[in-house]
C-alpha cells in the first residue's frame, strides 16, 4: 500500500497510514492498495461491507458505481492488449471528500501513467484525479480499438491473397473478443453517463461536462466495435466465398484434366482390344505415331481450353 499527499498536481509519500483519515489542510489523499490492504482500510474509512466483498471477489465484477454516504464506489475496467490476447483489470475506486483508494489486483498502466497529468492540470481535488484516470482508461481502449482494426485489416488482406483453414479460426476468436469488449463497455458507459448526468455531492459540478466528453469517447468506441462485430461477419462470408472458388477451381481443373484424357484413353482402348487385324497394327514405328498422335491431342485441346479462359 502506497499513501500519498497530492497537492496542486505534486506527490508527497505518507508513512503513516492514520494521517490519511482526517482531511489535510490542502489537497487531498491517494491510497494506492492491494486487496489484502483492505483489512486496514475498511474500518478506518468506513467502507462498506458490500463494496470491500466485491473487491475481494475473484469474479470478474461488471462495472458500476455505488452512492454510499460518505463515499462512492466505483468499478471499472482497464484493458491491455498483450500478444494478440485482450486483457480486462478491475479498478475498484473509492472516492472520498479528502481522499481517493484505488484497488488492484493487477498492475494497471493507467494509474503509473497518472502523474504528469496531474502536475500538469496542478489537480488538487480527488473528484478531479477521478476524471484523469476515467480519462486515460478510455483512451487505452481507443489504442486496442486500433490495434483490432490493423488485425482485422491484415486477415482480410491474408484471406483475399491466400485463404487457410486457420483464418476461420482467427475469425471466430477475434470475433468473440470484439462481443465480449462491447458487452464489458455497455455498463461502464452507463457509469461515465451517471457521472455526466446526476448531480453527485462528491464530484463538483463543473466537472460534468468533462465526463460529458469522456461519455462521448465510450460512445464513439462503442459504435466501432459495434463496426468491428459486422466487418467479421464480412469477413467470415469472404472466407467461406473464398474456400468455395478455391473448391470450384480446383475441381474445373480436375474436370479439364479429365476431358483431355478422355479421347486419349478412347485411342489406347482401341488398340487394346483382342482383334488379329487393328488397322496401323504391324506398321514398323506405329506406336510412336500414335503416342505423338495422342499428345497432339492432349496439347490441342490444352491450348483449346486455354484460349476460351477455362483453365
Amino acid at each position: 500500500m502506497k499513501i500519498r499527499l497530492v497537492q496542486n498536481g505534486v506527490f508527497e509519500v505518507i508513512d503513516h497510514i492514520e494521517e490519511a483519515v482526517k482531511p489535510p489542510e490542502q489537497g487531498f489523499y491517494w491510497i494506492d492498495a492491494d486487496v489484502e490492504d483492505l483489512v486496514v482500510l475498511q474500518p478506518l474509512f468506513g467502507m462498506h461491507d458490500l463494496a470491500v466483498e466485491d473487491c475481494m471477489n475473484d469474479e470478474e465484477q461488471r462495472p458500476k458505481i455505488e452512492i454510499h454516504e460518505s463515499h462512492y464506489f466505483i468499478v471499472m475496467n482497464s484493458i491491455r492488449f498483450d500478444d494478440e490476447e485482450i486483457f480486462l483489470r478491475a479498478l475498484n475506486i473509492f472516492l472520498g471528500r479528502h481522499y481517493i483508494i484505488t484497488v488492484t489486483k493487477q498492475r494497471i498502466n493507467e494509474l503509473r501513467s497518472l502523474k504528469p497529468a496531474l502536475l500538469e492540470q496542478e489537480v488538487n481535488r480527488p473528484d478531479y484525479f477521478l476524471y484523469h484516470l476515467m480519462d486515460l482508461v478510455v483512451d487505452n481502449y481507443f489504442l486496442v480499438s486500433d490495434r483490432i482494426e490493423a488485425r482485422i485489416e491484415k486477415l482480410e488482406e491474408d484471406i483475399l491473397m491466400h485463404t487457410k483453414k486457420t483464418h476461420l479460426n482467427q475469425i471466430i476468436g477475434l470475433r468473440s473478443e470484439i462481443l465480449w469488449l462491447k458487452k464489458v463497455l455497455g455498463p461502464q458507459k452507463e457509469v461515465i453517463a451517471t457521472l455526466n448526468k446526476k448531480e453527485l455531492k462528491l464530484i463538483d459540478l463543473r466537472l460534468q461536462k468533462y465526463f460529458g466528453d469522456i461519455f462521448e469517447n465510450t460512445v464513439k468506441i462503442s459504435e466501432a466495435f459495434e463496426t468491428y462485430r459486422d466487418l467479421m461477419g464480412n469477413l467470415r462470408e469472404a472466407y467461406q466465398s473464398s474456400i468455395a472458388s478455391r473448391a470450384n477451381e480446383i475441381m474445373r481443373v480436375f474436370t479439364a484434366l479429365t476431358t483431355i484424357f478422355m479421347p486419349l484413353t478412347f485411342i489406347t482402348g482401341i488398340y487394346g482390344m483382342n482383334f488379329d487385324y487393328i488397322p496401323g497394327l504391324h506398321i514398323y514405328g506405329a506406336s510412336y505415331i500414335l503416342l505423338g498422335f495422342m499428345l497432339l491431342v492432349g496439347l490441342g485441346m490444352f491450348y483449346i481450353f486455354r484460349k476460351k479462359d477455362w483453365l
